[in-house]
């Protein structure tokens, strides 16, 4: 019976021993590749690092092979910096050659600025590769840009004429305020304000003609990459033309303005006369009614008069062949006025 325990304890250990051997040589299988690529390139890693990463839920063989990729460019990088950026949704890979290609180039970019730079164009169609590409190698914008309706900047100088502009802008990626910088369509919109309002400050367009220099001098001047991700190298004049004649326009429409504001008041001083004109016919018939009843009142007066005998009838037929006299001289005078017309 004793003999049976201890053979039953025996097997146990011996199982015990063959399952963690089994587990050991699963872990060393799994994970020896790449620690043995890692030893190989100098970049040496513990492989209970690599466990650990693995329970971490972590592609520890793409960080490994990122940092393989950093340390044969001569970059010192461990592995918790590459997994801290992978957390936070990071491209480890795209950002470890972007560092790669600034060390190359000069730059200075270190490796927390490229970490910020490539969550800063996470979701955009920018990287942190293509920001560190054209702090190399400078890209031309066009302006206005052609994914516009657009073809040209177009200003007024002071004669009233429009010139039409269409500019290059060449422009460097500045690292340093990359994040949270303003991007191409902020340069655009100020390359063209200082286009329009140096037109608008030349004499005439013809001084424009001649000097097209002269826009881009006075546009750089301005200072006009300040609080963006980029620095101006150069403003190019592509083409500069003549457009339409804005002050003779202008002229007209205020013209045409100023001739609708003199028929509208003239209507008023129409209106106004109208309403007072037939406010003067209104008293005129007003006084001639007040006349009417005045005379109707005579034949009452002139028998009242005769009641009371302040008058004499003698008296009222003398008034009576006045009256007939009266009106007998002014009908022969309107027919001599007749006569003499018609002659």
């Amino acid at each position: 019976m004793n003999l049976f325990l201890a053979l039953s304890t025996d097997g146990i250990i011996a199982i015990l021993i063959g399952v963690i051997v089994f587990v050991m040589a699963m872990l060393v299988f799994t994970f020896f590749n790449v620690w043995l690529r890692a030893m190989l390139a100098g970049a040496p890693v513990g492989m209970t690092t690599l466990i650990a990463m693995r329970l971490r839920r972590v592609p520890y063989a793409r960080l490994v092979d990122a940092r393989i990729t950093a340390v044969k460019a001569g970059l010192s990088m461990t592995l918790d910096e590459l997994e801290v950026h992978y957390l936070a949704e990071g491209n480890v890979y795209a950002t470890v050659q972007a560092l790669i290609a600034a060390e190359k180039a000069g730059l200075g970019l270190t490796w927390e600025r490229a970490c910020a730079i490539d969550l800063a164009t996470k979701g955009t169609d920018k990287s942190v590769i293509e920001a560190v590409q054209t702090s190399v190698n400078p890209k031309v914008i066009d302006c206005p840009s052609r994914e516009t309706s657009r073809e040209s900047i177009d200003g007024v100088a002071k004669d009233g004429i429009q010139v039409k502009v269409r500019t290059r802008v060449t422009v460097r990626t500045n690292l340093a305020r990359f994040v949270g910088g303003a991007q191409e369509e902020t340069i655009i919109a100020r390359v063209g304000e200082g286009i329009v309002t140096t037109i608008g400050s030349a004499e005439t367009y013809k001084y424009v003609l001649e000097n097209p220099d002269r826009i881009s001098r006075l546009v750089l001047e301005r200072g006009l990459d300040v609080g963006t991700a980029f620095e101006i190298l150069s403003i190019d004049i592509a083409d500069v033309d003549v457009g339409e004649n804005v002050g003779a326009q202008l002229q007209e429409a205020q013209a045409e303005a100023n001739k609708n504001m003199a028929q509208a008041q003239a209507e008023i001083r129409r209106a106004a006369a109208v309403a007072e004109e037939q406010e003067m016919i209104a008293r005129v018939q007003e006084m001639q009614a007040k006349v009417v009843e005045a005379k109707a009142e005579v034949p009452l007066a002139f028998a009242e008069a005769l009641r009371k005998g302040n008058i004499g009838v003698m008296d009222y037929y003398r008034l009576e062949n006045i009256q007939s006299d009266t009106l007998m001289r002014e009908t022969l005078s309107q027919s001599e006025d007749n006569s003499t017309d018609a002659l």
